[in-house]
């Protein structure tokens, strides 16, 4: 049975928890990690691995309510796609508030639960440009299959293929991935595995601006700029109502 229209505070919660809990399980699993091995390869599997697991219930869950976006680059991306069907500037700027909070909220409620002082900076600078160019390309690629899932109407698909496509570029990039400007702000908070510097967030955040661009534009070369031929549902999903 298909549920009604969620109103748009439920919408922004929706956004505000699954944001805070996939920040929540991207930061704690790197905590974990850290406790159990001194092994990079094993740390970064077991990090990819729960951040997809993770990602992907996340969206199976609340991307009936908000789209499950959790990231301002998706929300972001969609928007300028719907722009000439509805206005939606506030309805926007509420996603964009709440998937900041919720990836603060989620950093520091995952040092707490480790018995870690919450609100300690990440001292792991990455502002390296090779490690931009990464990020770059893992955000156009998200966007990319964001995109695609809606152009080709394979809705269902997403849960299994933006989570899947996740843990694979967190292996294939050199920056590990973040693809998410609320998520970075985030992960500024934990001095973990997966930290990053404060300031090394400012870049981090142009280089997925950037890789959204990039991703909106191969998207419309390969898809073209007619309109989807069905209503997506997951991380690229049309708020309802």
């Amino acid at each position: 049975m298909r549920m009604s229209p969620a109103s748009l505070p439920r919408r922004v919660l929706a956004e505000f928890t699954g944001t805070a809990a996939l920040v929540a399980v991207i930061v704690g699993s790197g905590i974990r990690a850290d406790s159990l091995s001194q092994d990079t390869g094993v740390r970064l599997l077991a990090n990819a691995s729960a951040s997809a697991i993770g990602l992907g219930l996340l969206i199976a869950l609340l991307g009936p309510l908000s789209g499950a976006h959790f990231n301002p680059v998706v929300t972001l991306s969609e928007w300028w796609t719907r722009r000439r069907e509805r206005e939606g500037g506030r309805e926007v700027l509420a996603y964009l508030a709440a998937q900041v909070a919720g990836a603060v909220g989620g950093a520091l409620l995952a040092e707490a639960m480790f018995g870690r002082a919450p609100g300690s900076w990440s001292t792991e600078p990455r502002a390296a440009l090779h490690l931009l160019l990464g990020e770059a390309v893992a955000t156009a690629g998200l966007v990319l299959v964001v995109q695609g899932l809606r152009h080709v109407g394979r809705p269902q698909l997403a849960p299994v293929a933006v989570a899947g496509y996740i843990g694979a570029a967190i292996w294939f990039t050199s920056s590990g991935s973040f693809a998410n400007p609320a998520a970075t702000v985030g992960r500024s908070l934990t001095d973990s595995f997966t930290g990053i510097a404060p300031s090394s967030v400012p870049a981090y955040a142009a280089a997925q601006l950037l890789g959204m661009l990039a991703g909106m534009g191969l998207a419309g070369v390969l898809y073209g700029t007619t309109g989807p031929r069905a209503e997506p549902a997951g991380a690229s999903g049309r708020p309802s109502g």
